[in-house]
């Protein structure tokens, strides 16, 4: 076969595992295989060939995401259009900073440049996206603690940079320009991370466990105003349904702006679920739209058995209308409050990981299709800052996980007038190396990227530069 059609094997191959690795119901395995036939192309056929398949797979193996983007709202399409695009170029130029690197012998730096790349530009995205960062390569490996739980000492970037830095080792291994030593040092370097991941035992929580019990509706309801007969019904439903949880549960979490109120619908609101958290013992947390004098804000608000009630009023509302921003953490007995695409963005997670709290509730809502993925995204931010997670989600996937990346319950909305999750949540340490040192990994993979880019074109032609030769 000529090279012509090892390229397009290569790229349809990396595009079928890209397509069943990653995107919104990933088989996690699949994600480490996805970018090995396009690195194992790269150095074997001219620049422009190895960065144009690396973008076509890349792209064709987003497919099952396109329709969730091009319908979302939440991501407006420019900017689908843009995370889409840009994520192709992206790996494609990653490949191409690998392919130089490997061509000019470098095979355990163009094992790690390629990765760190990848990695620092998706972090600098995070830091400039206002609807912050999800669905990643750190999000397929959720649902694997033992992986996921790196997490708590380099922050998901050391869990991004990790699936790639695998195959790409392997295809230095086995690219022609590399020779000796260099073949290995990179085989060594991935079993030693693989043998650290086995070996490293998290300690277990030695803490008392809270038991949780999340509700969300079966069908859309999104800020219906309490003032209304409606709303007065829903309230009335979830009082109900409350009161029908399990003994011994201490909190129960319903979804992001489940109410619409202002003050005094809030009050009326704040009256009918103190009753039946005192009757039930227990603290009640709901989303709320809160038109104040202040402003109007998404909210997530804490009625307790007794004293005050507390809301936390949501840092990032992307682009929401009218809609304005908290800028404070907020707590009820000691348990963090953050709503929805909080999650997507570092703050306010890691002031509360800082801070040592345990466990944070989050009232959410999505888009169903999504639920999964951005449940998995709540979960990486408590092993991040060493926190467990009680993610109540309409139209999406409640769940219920340790600070550790256990998933103890959960379960996808619709098909019964309630979704009900309970588990026995354990309070996470907080506090984690990633909580004290913040995102120093990804920092690390800016230099590591930089390094391997003067590397790579240092007494190069233009050409060579441009990865094109």
């Amino acid at each position: 076969m000529n090279k012509l059609g090892w390229a397009v094997v290569a790229a349809a191959a990396s595009a079928v595992l890209f397509f069943f690795g990653t995107g919104l119901d990933p088989v996690p395995e699949l994600a480490w295989l996805a970018p090995l036939p396009i690195l194992l192309l790269a150095p074997r056929v001219p620049g422009a060939a190895a960065l144009g398949c690396a973008f076509a797979a890349h792209l064709a193996g987003s497919t099952g995401s396109w329709s969730y983007f091009w319908h979302s709202q939440a991501v407006p399409r420019p900017a689908a259009l843009g995370i889409l695009g840009g994520s192709a170029l992206l790996f494609a130029l990653s490949t191409g900073l690998f392919r130089l690197l490997v061509r000019r012998g470098h095979g355990l730096l163009a094992a790690l440049a390629a990765p760190a790349l990848w990695t620092v530009v998706l972090y600098g995205v995070s830091l400039v996206n206002p609807t912050g960062l999800m669905g990643t390569l750190m999000t397929t490996q959720a649902d694997r603690p033992s992986v996921l739980r790196l997490a708590a000492v380099t922050g998901g970037w050391g869990v991004e940079f990790l699936v790639l830095f695998v195959p790409a080792t392997v295809a230095a291994a086995l690219a022609p320009g590399v020779r000796g030593v260099s073949r290995l040092t990179g085989l060594v370097a991935v079993a030693a991370a693989a043998a650290g991941l086995v070996f490293w035992s998290v300690p277990q929580p030695t803490g008392p466990a809270t038991r949780i019990a999340l509700v969300a509706p079966g069908q859309n309801r999104w800020a219906v105003d309490v003032a209304t007969p409606d709303g007065q019904a829903l309230v009335q439903s979830y009082v109900d349904q409350i009161r029908r949880v399990p003994d011994g549960v201490q909190a129960v979490v319903l979804p992001e702006a489940a109410f619409a109120v202002d003050q005094a619908g809030r009050a009326r609101l704040v009256d009918a679920f103190t009753d039946v958290a005192r009757t039930r013992d227990l603290d009640v947390v709901t989303g709320v739209l809160d038109t104040t004098p202040d402003g109007r804000f998404n909210a997530a608000l804490a009625v307790p058995p007794s004293g005050a009630p507390v809301e936390y009023r949501k840092w990032h509302n992307g682009a929401s209308p009218n809609i304005a921003s908290g800028t404070e953490p907020a707590r009820i007995a000691g348990i963090g409050l953050m709503v929805c695409m909080d999650v997507n963005f570092a703050d306010p997670s890691d002031e509360y990981g800082a801070a040592g709290t345990g466990l944070v509730l989050i009232p959410a809502s999505d888009e169903d299709v999504d639920g999964w993925e951005h449940s998995r995204t709540a979960m990486i931010r408590g092993v991040e800052n060493g926190f467990s997670v009680a993610w109540s989600a309409a139209r999406g996937t409640p769940t219920l996980a340790d600070a550790r990346g256990h998933v103890l319950a959960d379960a996808h909305t619709g098909g019964s007038p309630f979704t009900v999750v309970v588990a026995d949540v354990p309070i996470g340490p907080g506090k984690t190396f990633y909580a004290r040192f913040g995102d120093w990994f990804a920092w690390l993979c800016g230099l590591v990227a930089l390094a391997g880019i003067v590397t790579g074109v240092r007494k190069s032609s233009d050409f060579e530069r441009l990865g094109v030769a």
